[in-house]
């Protein structure tokens, strides 16, 4: 090192001296150090673009844009890596470097896929759920895979051109001496070194919290690049295999105290109503509440569900909570009031874990309960996590007839499911014991691309003018037709007559007696934008969107697309006692401690709280660690907040809440991956026996 500072001091002296000889030397040292690692600035160079392009096409912020951190930080780690090459001799070299530029080449076309439908970036971890791609291949291909996920190929393809090229030049094939690869070798680890330090002095404490816990992958890849972050997910995503051996007494210790500082529920007006009643859960695949206020020509888009709010409890703030596990985080979150993990999914890297859940409590209180979903019972490994949950049985595929004639999309349709499901539930109801089953429906889910299947329902707008002849027309304006948008409209319209047919049939078979029906949306639809924004502003004369000047413009932004992913949550009882709307912000964690209030349960592990008892007091926390309140919608990616009653909200609360949401996230991840709930069972079991003697 001494002697590399005394060279650039002596460098900076002779410019002084002769600065227009040593700026030609410099020149031409520049244009010899090109000349002779074309191969290796192509492979720097192209991977480093691509990085930058993933970030560009994904998180579109000017704070994202103007980010020159993330940009060095991946040319280091394509610098130290791209070094080892100048090790080998030059066919090898080519191979060493063409091996490391497909793969950083399938960092950003597998992120940018992977952003396109879960908003997030992917992880190592989450490769043994490959095997639940095939099942709704079709999705992928029709609506995630776009034209931008090809664009990162150009990288391996200039890459072979340029050496395809270079091998016509004779001095490309000499192979210099291994002393002089192995310099070059060290120069360059050097200078990838050197970036590495000055990337690290620029991190704020704040940064380098977010960079270990791994959860928030947004902030992550803005601020530490792609190949950063895909490097931290490889050691991350270990942790299950060394829970056991690192950790351990620092997430006991933090359960211990989150929970003794955790206030206790107490009872309210809503306390035991339900108990010993049958409970009817009904998982709604990707359902969300705007459509409930949608109405096209007249008709209502979710008539059915519509009517189920109106005579039940509505809860129309309520939000999904999944990550990366989707409808199966749904199952989690609902039923034992945990949040996803930060890597991988429970229902696949966890579930030889023990839960405390809604299935086993109330089998604790003599109820029988089951599950049912027309799908194969492996899919999200559901067969296994069914049974840990406390389900009894899992009706899956096998246990219906599915064909030709009654299959929509991906499997068995919601009308053909809820009637087979009607037998089953009188044989169960035959038991003499209350149940509790869960229904998890499949039709509506994405890409909503049979719509002949559907029942018959319009999208576009159509009125009826008298013409110039006295005649009576009728005119049709396109409006959500041809959408995305448009299908899954149509598509949920078909769902919401089979939710109606399901609801006759058991009233009809005396399947409602002492029954309540608990619906929920497993989480959003995941539809663009840009077709909400047709919705909203929809120019029926141009055929098209208002212009933003107009006055009836609606500046659907990010944060309005955000709050838009709410999903409907209804407890119903027939008898029609019980009927409100609570309008405070509500997540998918609270469902159990609230209907467990109700059922005469408790689970002492759970997150959430009884919306009756918290009431306005209520937060929900996201995966990536975004928050709602009935007040303020903060996103972490960009450190801001949108106030939802126009006040001002001061930094103590923002921070505040900021730590209870990190807390939570990390609690929750703890119970799951070091398996606390059995731990500290078994703790407690072990303290009972030794003050007994």
């Amino acid at each position: 090192m001494k002697k590399i500072r005394t060279k650039i001091k002596n460098f900076c002296l002779n410019i002084k001296k002769d600065p227009k000889g040593k700026l030609l030397y410099l020149k031409k040292r520049i244009k010899t150090y090109v000349t002779n690692n074309v191969l290796f600035l192509t492979y720097v160079f192209t991977c480093v673009i691509n990085a930058t392009l993933l970030r560009f096409f994904t998180m579109k912020t000017m704070e994202n844009y103007l980010a020159f951190k993330p940009i060095l930080a991946d040319f280091a780690i394509v610098v130290i890596i791209g070094s080892i090459g100048y090790l080998f001799k030059k066919d090898k070299s080519f191979i060493y470097y063409l091996v490391w530029e497909i793969i950083f080449t399938a960092i950003c076309l597998i992120n940018s896929i992977y952003y396109t439908f879960y908003t997030s970036f992917a992880s190592v971890s989450m490769l043994s759920l490959t095997q639940f791609i095939a099942p709704v291949g079709d999705a992928v291909v029709e609506n995630v895979l776009q034209l931008k996920d090809l664009i990162y190929l150009w990288g391996p393809i200039v890459f072979v051109i340029v050496h395809l090229k270079l091998k016509k030049r004779a001095d490309y094939k000499r192979n210099l001496p291994f002393s002089q690869r192995k310099k070059k070798t060290f120069k360059h680890l050097l200078v990838g070194g050197i970036c590495v330090a000055l990337f690290t002095i620029t991190l704020t404490s704040l940064e380098i919290g977010r960079f270990s816990k791994q959860w928030n992958r947004e902030y992550i890849v803005m601020r530490f690049g792609i190949y950063t972050y895909q490097i931290n997910d490889v050691i991350t995503s270990v942790q299950p295999k060394v829970s056991s051996l690192f950790g351990l007494d620092n997430a006991t210790k933090k359960f211990h105290d989150y929970f003794a500082n955790r206030k206790e529920h107490t009872a309210n007006e809503y306390t035991g109503i339900f108990e010993g009643k049958n409970v009817i859960a009904i998982h709604a695949e990707s359902m969300q509440s705007f459509v409930m206020n949608l109405s096209f020509n007249g008709q209502e888009v979710t008539p059915n569900l519509n009517k189920l709010a109106r005579e039940g409890m509505f809860f129309n703030n309520f939000y999904s909570q999944v990550s990366v596990g989707t409808s199966s985080d749904t199952e989690l979150t609902v039923n034992t009031s945990l949040m996803p993990t930060h890597n991988g999914t429970a229902f696949v890297s966890y579930s030889d874990r023990t839960y405390i859940s809604m299935p086993l409590l109330l089998k604790e209180k003599g109820y029988y309960t089951f599950s049912m979903h027309a799908n194969t019972a492996d899919f999200w490994n559901r067969r296994v996590m069914h049974e840990k949950l406390g389900y009894e049985r899992f009706y899956s595929k096998k246990d219906f007839e599915v064909t030709k004639d009654n299959t929509i999309g991906l499997g068995l349709s919601d009308k053909s499911f809820f009637s087979q499901a009607i037998p089953y539930l009188q044989e169960i109801k035959n038991k003499g014991v209350p149940f509790f089953g869960t229904f998890i429906t499949l039709t509506n889910h994405t890409p909503f691309s049979d719509v002949e299947k559907y029942d018959p329902f319009d999208v576009d707008i159509k009125e009826t003018i008298t013409n110039e002849q006295g005649q009576v027309e009728e005119i049709s304006y396109p409006y959500m037709e041809g959408t995305k948008l448009g299908n899954y409209l149509k598509s949920i319209h078909y769902a919401d007559a089979a939710l109606g047919q399901f609801i006759t049939d058991l009233r009809n078979n005396g399947l409602l007696d002492n029954t309540i029906i608990v619906l929920y949306g497993d989480h959003d639809a995941r539809l663009p934008k840009n077709d909400y924004v047709r919705l909203y502003n929809y120019d029926k004369l141009t055929d098209s969107v208002l212009d933003k000047d107009d006055p009836n413009y609606y500046d659907f932004d990010s944060y309005q697309y955000e709050l838009n992913r709410k999903v409907p949550f209804i407890i119903w009882d027939p008898t029609g006692e019980h009927v409100t709307i609570n309008s405070n912000v509500m997540g998918m964690y609270d469902v159990l401690p609230t209907l467990s209030n109700m059922l005469g349960v408790n689970n002492p592990y759970q997150l959430g709280h009884d919306i009756f008892s918290i009431k306005d007091d209520n937060i929900v926390v996201f995966p990536n660690g975004n928050w709602v309140t009935n007040t303020v919608y903060y996103n972490s990616q960009k450190g801001e907040y949108l106030s939802l009653r126009d006040e001002a909200i001061s930094e103590e609360d923002i921070q505040k809440c900021n730590e209870y949401s990190e807390s939570l996230l990390d609690v929750s991840n703890d119970i799951i991956v070091y398996d606390l709930i059995l731990r500290d069972r078994q703790q407690t079991e072990l303290f009972n026996k030794e003050n007994e003697k």
